[in-house]
């Protein structure tokens, strides 16, 4: 429709232009002593158009040729932006595709042509950390550290893992600090200070960064409990030998974090320091509400071990758990120990017996050959500690 507007504008244009040469008479002039040239005023005016656009053309063309080789320059530029983009990609290609050493050579090349050299050097970096090279990785690191300041968090964070695959863990946390000066902590740089302070054994900061990656749902909930359970563990261990530390430490562990194994660690760590009263009470909050998956004959084990204190109440709480769980072995031998433990013969070895029906495990056959030797039942006594000495399941 456009076009079709145009075409007609140029008609009428040429329709007024020829109807007003022919309405007009006028002629011009030219003296040149001693010459004189009279022409008419119409074709004047067209030699006046011609010349004009003669002159535009020598213009354009002149400007043309002087400006060839600068257009040549910023030809070969374009082209070499272009080359180096596509060397660029490759490069980011061949790291993803585990390639190395291409990738090391293109990024260099890309790195040469001035394409995103900040980049092109973290790269390099990573390619020669990939191919065992630490002497080029350092080197590519100090380019991309010295190019745009922009790239310093990404220098950082790429240093910081590198760091962290080679278990250079203090000099990793040393780069997060850095990091963290700039941008603050976000959830990527959580995740790597939680890789470098397990590696160095800070399981206080384990936990803490736990926390906080949890509080964002940045890790899946399996692997935060695993995590919370290994560091519980590691520091239970750490202050096993002084019940003091150990019962101050459990007060510190949230609810939540409390699981079967780290009850059972601490339980140990209490009743080896003779913490029975410690022990007692954490074993019976974690029992009380347990679940099948809880009640397992280990704490059962140690609670029937508990000596100090008072035997009786033991004995009524765990006779209440049997109720719930009466063919639990493990409460059975824990409250046959305890009866022994109490004089109460008839009773420790009904409890005993019952364990041996539901499991026939090594300790129940020693309990029963130690009730034996005490109530002088010889036969009994040998005849429990030969079937201790055969296979059987492993003591709990």
């Amino acid at each position: 429709m456009r076009g079709l507007f145009w075409i007609l504008a140029l008609f009428a244009l040429a329709a007024a232009v020829a109807l007003g040469a022919s309405l007009n008479d006028g002629y011009a002039l030219i003296v040149l002593h001693p010459w004189r040239l009279e022409i008419s005023l119409n074709f004047l005016v067209l030699a006046l158009v011609l010349l004009f656009i003669a002159f535009h053309v020598i213009l354009r063309a002149w400007s043309l040729t002087m400006g060839m080789p600068r257009r040549v320059q910023e030809y070969r530029r374009r082209r070499q932006r272009e080359k180096s983009g596509v060397v660029f990609q490759e490069a980011v290609r061949f790291l993803f595709e585990g390639r190395y050493g291409q990738a090391l050579k293109r990024a260099g090349e890309a790195y040469a042509a001035g394409r995103a050299p900040g980049l092109a050097a973290l790269i390099a970096a990573r390619a020669a950390q990939r191919l065992g090279e630490p002497s080029r990785q350092q080197e590519w690191l100090e380019k991309a550290k010295q190019q745009d300041a922009r790239n310093e968090p990404a220098t950082l964070m790429l240093e910081a893992e590198m760091l962290n695959e080679e278990r250079r863990f203090a000099e990793a946390l040393a780069a997060l600090a850095r990091l963290q000066g700039k941008l603050g902590r976000h959830i990527a740089a959580l995740r790597i200070e939680l890789r470098a302070r397990q590696g160095l054994g800070d399981w206080d900061g384990v936990l803490k960064l736990l926390r906080q990656l949890a509080k964002r749902d940045a890790l899946p909930a399996e692997t935060v409990h695993t995590l919370a359970v290994k560091a519980h563990l590691a520091n239970i261990v750490r202050c096993a030998d002084d019940s003091t530390a150990l019962t101050a430490y459990l007060r510190t562990v949230p609810a939540a974090e409390r699981s079967a194994d780290v009850v059972l660690a601490a339980s140990r760590g209490l009743a080896l320091a003779g913490a029975d009263g410690e022990a007692q009470k954490l074993i019976e909050g974690m029992l009380d509400h347990g679940d099948d998956e809880v009640w397992q004959s280990d704490l059962a084990a140690i609670y029937g071990r508990l000596s100090g204190g008072d035997q009786m109440s033991r004995i009524a709480r765990a006779e209440e758990w049997l109720r719930q769980r009466p063919d639990h072995a493990g409460l059975l031998l824990a409250l046959g120990r305890m009866c022994a433990r109490q004089r109460l013969w008839g009773k420790a070895q009904s409890y005993l017996e019952a364990s041996l029906s539901v499991e026939e495990t090594q300790a129940g056959h020693l309990e029963l050959a130690r009730l034996g030797d005490q109530l002088e039942r010889v036969d009994d006594a040998n005849r429990h500690y030969r079937a201790a000495v055969m296979p059987a399941n492993d003591e709990k």
